[in-house]
C-alpha cells in the first residue's frame, strides 16, 4: 500500500458557547470508498477513501449540542496491489477496512488533521484537541 494523494474538501469550526467543565471527543469516520482510475499506474489499482475527522467539545451541564467542534473532511488515494484492493473493496460491502490497512489511515489522519486542529482551537480560544507538553519546575531536593 502506498499513499499517492492527501487532500482536504471542507474545514469546518465552531464555537457556540463558553467552554467550561466540557467532555472532548475525537473521532475518524470512513465515509466512502471507490475505485479511481489513474493512467500512470499499471500493474496497480487506485482506490480513493473520503474521510472526516471531528472534535466534538461538549458540556457536561448540557448534553444537547456541542460548544464547540472541529471537523474536517477529505480524501486519500492509496496505490494497491490488485489482491489488496480486492480485499478492501470486499470489505467496504460491510463498511469496514481492513485492521491493517485501518490503523495506517488512522494514523495519516492524525498527523495531517492534529497539527491543524491545535492551531484552529487556539485561534478560536478553545482546548487543544491534543495534550501539548507542559515545562514544570524542579522540585529541590532536601
Amino acid at each position: 500500500m502506498q499513499v499517492i494523494g492527501f487532500n482536504f474538501t471542507k474545514i469546518s469550526a465552531k464555537r457556540e458557547l463558553k467552554i467550561e467543565n466540557y467532555s472532548q471527543n475525537t473521532n475518524i469516520e470512513f465515509l466512502d470508498l471507490e475505485k479511481e482510475k489513474i493512467e500512470l499506474l499499471k500493474d496497480l489499482d487506485a482506490i480513493k477513501i473520503i474521510f472526516k475527522y471531528s472534535v466534538e467539545y461538549k458540556s457536561n451541564k448540557e448534553k444537547e449540542k456541542p460548544c464547540a467542534e472541529l471537523i474536517f473532511e477529505g480524501h486519500i488515494v492509496l496505490a494497491l496491489s490488485k489482491k489488496e484492493s480486492s480485499d478492501i473493496l470486499k470489505s467496504w460491502k460491510k463498511k469496514q477496512i481492513p485492521p491493517n490497512i485501518q490503523i495506517s489511515l488512522f494514523n495519516l489522519i492524525l498527523k495531517k488533521c492534529s497539527p491543524k486542529a491545535v492551531y484552529i482551537a487556539d485561534e478560536l480560544n478553545i482546548p487543544s484537541p491534543v495534550p501539548l507538553p507542559k515545562i514544570t519546575p524542579k522540585q529541590k531536593e532536601e
